[in-house]
């Protein structure tokens, strides 16, 4: 009797195993058999998601998934951008009509650990902060006692902001709408002293204001916010794929390849890490159920994080954000983006 029910233990076990073997398999072979990537994005803010005027999707957030479909593909294109508001986001992911959220999406506990998604690293550190217009005179946080604020139903910002506001013994009336085109249209328009979000947010929002040299975001920096891509929890697989699709533009940096040299690296190049990464040596993209070339292809169409950033968050850039010097440096610069190795 010991033994069979043992059996009945280890087959049911076996069971229970292929299944969820099948199961993390699920994202990637829908995303194969479509023959693209459904990425969740926002309304609009440049630098990190927004469309130019021929409907062509650009910024941080867009080039995350544009590697992802590289990583599969091997081309870059194989994308199609599904806006989503704060609000919807998230029964969009789970839902299953977009693949992925890459829309800055704040890393919490709660979010964690009670919406059925996970976060499978951090493509932008952030941290929110308040704009008004530099008439209203108010030089710090410190001195939006009774302010009106305006911020976007669905966000952390919400609850950010009463914290603060709580903690420094300040009072406030929340001024709140769902979308971001209503939000900022009634900042402009003086129905809120104050626009609350990542600090990054509030430095693309300022630019497709009228008059953004009017605006001043303040000094300070009210929260720590981790930013990145979402996708559904148990499916493991394609959690890794996004993960390590990060990990390949993070690392490719620290380890000095990027798209111009890429070619050369991989016809010459004696680092064993960086051979691994680009397909040379090892079989790492089978690893996660992708051409041995993922890596490649990434860096040879996308770049690498530091040519991501610079390109939609640089000099050139509508919404530039320095990086020298802020946590989104890599960590031999003082910042935090660091990849595991490729080993």
């Amino acid at each position: 009797m010991a033994n069979r029910l043992g059996a009945v233990t280890i087959f049911g076990m076996f069971i229970l195993s292929t299944a969820g073997a099948a199961s993390a398999q699920q994202t990637l072979a829908a995303v194969k058999q479509r023959g693209e990537v459904l990425c969740g994005v926002g309304e609009g803010s440049p630098g990190f998601f927004s469309p130019d005027d021929k409907g062509v999707w650009h910024g941080l957030d867009v080039d995350v998934c544009r590697a992802l479909s590289a990583a599969i593909f091997g081309s870059p294109d194989k994308v199609k951008f599904l806006p989503a508001t704060p609000s919807a986001r998230f029964a969009q992911l789970q839902s299953g009509q977009v693949d992925l959220l890459s829309r800055s999406v704040t890393w919490t506990f709660s979010r964690d650990a009670s919406l059925g998604i996970d976060f499978p690293t951090v493509a932008f550190y952030d941290g929110h902060g308040f704009m008004v217009k530099k008439s209203l005179g108010v030089s710090s946080a410190k001195d939006l006692n009774g302010a009106n604020i305006c911020t976007q139903s669905g966000l952390s910002t919400e609850v950010i902001v009463a914290d603060y506001f709580r903690q420094n013994n300040l009072t406030y009336r929340p001024v709140v709408f769902e979308k971001v085109e209503e939000t900022l249209k009634a900042f402009e328009q003086g129905r809120c002293d104050v626009f609350s979000s990542d600090k990054s947010t509030l430095f693309s929002y300022r630019a497709r204001l009228g008059e953004p040299d009017a605006y001043i975001v303040l000094p300070e920096t009210i929260s720590r916010t981790l930013d990145g891509p979402a996708v559904r929890h148990g499916d493991n697989n394609w959690g890794d794929i996004v993960r390590w699709t990060l990990f390949a533009m993070i690392g490719a940096e620290d380890l000095g390849v990027s798209s111009a040299n890429v070619d050369q690296m991989k016809a010459s190049s004696t680092n064993a890490e960086i051979r691994r990464l680009i397909g040379v040596e090892g079989e790492f993209g089978k690893m996660l159920g992708l051409p041995n070339d993922w890596g490649y292809n990434i860096l040879k169409t996308v770049g690498n994080y530091g040519e991501m950033y610079e390109r939609n968050l640089g000099g050139a850039s509508p919404v530039v954000i320095p990086r020298k010097g802020s946590l989104n440096a890599l960590w031999r610069n003082g910042g935090l983006m660091i990849a595991p190795s490729f080993q």
